[in-house]
């Protein structure tokens, strides 16, 4: 694990030796919604690929870039694209943005995601506030972590995504008519690719999910254990098996986030104007 922190390291001298200054708010941006990056002012722009340690996302619809700059009238630090644990790479590299972005003093994250829709009151092309999670991953990014160089792993898990952030969140919804109605729910993680059975979907809608995807956990985790405050966004871009008809296809989750991504961006500007300032 020491390795890792030199990892950190070597990403965040590279990253301090490209972008001015430090940055409070982050964003991690899912599937078919890097559309948002593309209204970020005075941008700098660094591939994954060449920051040191860096995995590459090879994931249609992520286009694997950090990009700092001003949205919303505040200064950011957007990773348009993530790591998967599907791909093959462990989660403390999957979390490696995550210990980059507090070592450059993010405080607020806001993490995005396309999950398939559990509750059948929820539509394709809403968008759920993440309210908390079920980690179904098998695995959990602070395993074997070294306490003598990162925080304790024993990080309280109570209220992994702001309650007050939540609130705020709502709150700017209701007075805004272009972002319209907020869901709000329990989003479950699976390690993916394959999407779910249907017996699979009716164990999770039993155990309380409301939506499923195959990412935001463990980078919530490790947000957690670095003091980061988390806003999850989820885009519902399809029903899951058993509850839509159609195959599902990850196309399917490009065309739907596209079609919703002016509310989506709508709502992130609000949120680093009005809340995270």
């Amino acid at each position: 694990m020491a390795g890792f922190a030199e990892t950190i390291d070597q990403a965040l001298h590279y990253v301090r030796d490209r972008a001015l200054g430090e940055v409070q708010n982050g964003i991690i941006l899912g599937s078919g919604l890097g559309r948002i990056a593309d209204e970020v002012q005075e941008r700098i722009v660094i591939p994954y690929a060449e920051i040191p340690g860096f995995p590459v996302s090879t994931i249609p619809g992520q286009k694997g870039e950090a990009i700092f700059g001003k949205l919303g009238g505040t200064q950011v630090l957007i990773y348009s694209g993530r790591f998967h644990f599907y791909q093959g790479f462990s989660l403390q590299d999957i979390t490696l943005p995550v210990r980059l972005a507090a070592r450059l003093g993010v405080k607020n994250m806001i993490i995005t995601n396309a999950c398939g829709g559990i509750n059948e009151a929820f539509n394709p092309g809403d968008i759920m506030i993440i309210r908390d999670h079920i980690n179904l991953m098998g695995n959990n990014p602070l395993i074997g972590i070294d306490t003598t160089i990162f925080p304790t792993p024993f990080i309280d898990m109570s209220d992994p995504y702001d309650e007050e952030l939540r609130r705020a969140v709502h709150q700017l919804a209701s007075k805004n008519p272009q972002i319209g109605k907020l869901q709000e729910g329990v989003y479950i993680a699976v390690t993916g690719p394959s999407y779910e059975t249907k017996a699979e979907i009716s164990f999770f809608r039993h155990i309380g999910a409301d939506a499923v995807g195959m990412s935001t956990v463990p980078e919530v985790i490790v947000c957690r254990q670095e003091n980061i405050k988390v806003i999850g966004i989820s885009a519902v871009s399809n029903m899951a098996t058993g509850i839509q008809k159609q195959p599902l296809s990850h196309q399917e989750v490009l065309d739907a986030t596209a079609e919703m991504s002016s509310r989506l961006i709508l709502l992130i500007k609000e949120l680093l104007q009005h809340v995270l300032t």
